[in-house]
């Protein structure tokens, strides 16, 4: 699972690489769960016939969702649920999920780096993947909008991940003895194809990217 990760800071590379006109004003930059940051996605309205809405969009949400069937009484335990990464698995059929899932809310999170702990010494330490070409990583998610307390629309968003027991990279950290996890980082081919696809074929995008296409950077501390 991914618990931490930096974003873009530069909104001429959200457009050049994901196709986003704009950058909206709010989100973080160091991203740790519960934090406002940028995704992209396809505009809610863009199936109304309106020319002047945009093929993508970057929307500001939580990074943790919460699902629009949660109820105003349910808000504060939903808040402190970790739903920064979802089960793809187990995601559909997810209380917390399920909505977006079947509502084929597909986004994608730009991302400089992600970073995991290497618990292979008998410690963790952080380390930083990036892309070895240097370009940005674009990570599988959800989103939903959920009513906050004062009956406002939220958005919120989450990242998929898929098993990783024998990805030739991820597979090293960590904890031992536990699932070995990894987000799903898509081909940059794939973006516009993943935001349109319908819910049956979701799970024909989780597949690992290739491992010799990643650096590992170990973090001082």
């Amino acid at each position: 699972m991914c618990s931490h990760y930096q974003t873009l800071k530069d909104a001429e590379l959200l457009l050049k690489k994901f196709g986003a006109p704009n950058k909206p004003a709010g989100g973080k930059y160091d991203m740790w769960p519960r934090y406002p940051g940028v995704f992209i996605r396809r505009p809610v309205e863009h199936d109304a016939g309106d020319e002047a809405v945009p093929e993508r969009e970057a929307v500001v949400g939580r990074w943790g969702l919460i699902s629009a069937m949660t109820k105003a009484d349910g808000l504060d335990k939903a808040g402190k649920l970790s739903t920064f990464n979802a089960r793809s698995e187990t995601a559909a059929k997810s209380f917390t999920f399920g909505n977006a899932w079947r509502r084929a809310q597909h986004c994608i999170i730009p991302a400089a780096a992600i970073f995991e702990p290497d618990w292979r010494s008998g410690a963790a330490v952080a380390t930083r993947f990036t892309r070895a070409d240097g370009a940005p990583l674009g990570i599988a998610g959800l989103w939903d909008r959920f009513r906050d307390a004062a009956g406002q629309w939220q958005e919120s968003y989450t990242m998929l991940t898929i098993n990783a027991d024998q990805d030739p990279l991820f597979r090293d950290y960590h904890q031992a003895g536990k699932e070995k996890r990894m987000v799903v980082i898509l081909p940059e081919g794939a973006y516009g194809d993943w935001l349109t696809a319908p819910a049956d074929a979701t799970r024909d995008f989780l597949v690992p990217f290739p491992a010799d296409r990643l650096v590992a950077t170990p973090m001082e501390k």
